[in-house]
């Protein structure tokens, strides 16, 4: 299975030989900069316009200059200070940001030779090369940006990566690998001898022993992030599946028609629990005493929406997946 131009689209090949070691993991970072690739770089991959123009005004002159070169017509290949760390692990934007402020200009610039193989720096990074200090001071500014942006509704989108992992976990389990590669997006195919995945250059590596890593990115429709040649890992970024639900910021509607079914306090309830908090933590955010709480908490559990968990000294309230397939069905 050959690299293949189809259209005007070129494929970049990984051959697999046998059953891969599949697992996945959640990486901020790399939602982060599928994000500033479509609205700051040019290169749109679906990402919704109010998003787009919302990322575009939020981010200063000098971030909106240093993304720049990510989005040069035919290229693909970025340095390794640019790209997130291997996605194994809580590596949080903030901390991402921390480490490219740290990040030498020798540093930046050895990489810049590294993903070009010893040429001479294409005219796009040539910026960053003259001037690596102030470049990645840029591109840090832009990360954060970015993420005051996107880090709202990344916490929203727990639900989605919950469940994506648990298929993950369960296609891996039940040797249903050829469904799950194949689903990841319209620009990966799986076939007999690999994957061929979509790219502005082509290039063709072997999987080997290594693992395979899959990590769902909250981004456009369209958006892809590889890494092929990392010595001891694969890793393949790619949309979570249900990622329109929030695109469409209709949470506040939703609530409203919830309110309908089970009432504003318990709808209020089930909307807030994106990530599981204590009772104490329900009650002050609803501005409720802890037994008014008990009361509607139990109201939900009855009715398989949340679910109780004790961890020491308190009592966790979880949405499950029933909770949290009723709400999407109210964003629709």
């Amino acid at each position: 299975m050959g690299a293949t131009n189809v259209g005007t689209r070129v494929w970049s090949e990984l051959r697999v030989s046998s059953a891969p070691n599949v697992s996945v993991s959640i990486s901020p970072n790399l939602t982060a900069l599928a994000v500033i690739a479509d609205a700051l770089a040019g290169r749109r991959r679906g990402l919704p316009e109010p998003w787009r123009r919302a990322t575009r005004e939020a981010v200063s002159v000098q971030g909106r200059e240093a993304v720049r070169p990510l989005g040069a017509p035919g290229y693909s290949v970025v340095p390794d200070s640019v790209v997130p760390q291997t996605p194994v692990g809580d590596v949080s934007v903030e901390s991402q940001v921390a480490l490219l402020r740290e990040v030498s200009g020798e540093r930046l610039i050895a990489d810049l030779e590294q993903a070009f193989g010893g040429e001479r720096v294409p005219e796009h990074w040539r910026p960053a090369a003259d001037r690596p200090g102030r470049w990645l001071a840029g591109y840090a500014t832009a990360l954060g940006d970015v993420w005051r942006v996107m880090g709202p509704l990344w916490e929203r989108a727990a639900p989605l990566l919950d469940r994506e992992i648990e298929r993950v976990g369960t296609a891996v389990v039940r040797g249903g690998l050829d469904v799950l590669l194949s689903s990841l997006s319209e620009r990966i195919r799986y076939g007999e001898g690999g994957l061929l995945i979509g790219d502005l250059e082509a290039s063709s590596y072997d999987l080997g022993d290594r693992r395979m890593i899959l990590v769902p990115m909250l981004a456009g429709r369209d958006a892809v992030i590889v890494n092929l040649d990392h010595p001891d890992v694969v890793w393949i970024a790619y949309p979570v599946p249900g990622a329109d639900t929030l695109w469409r910021g209709n949470d506040a509607r939703a609530v409203d028609e919830l309110s309908a079914l089970v009432g504003p306090v318990r709808a209020a309830l089930l909307h807030s629990l994106g990530r599981p908090m204590t009772m104490s933590a329900l009650a002050a955010g609803a501005g409720m005493v802890p037994s008014a709480i008990t009361y509607h908490c139990e109201r939900l559990v009855a009715a398989g929406l949340v679910s109780r968990e004790r961890r020491g000294r308190e009592v966790w309230i979880v949405r499950t997946h029933r909770g949290a397939e009723l709400l999407d069905l109210f964003r629709h």
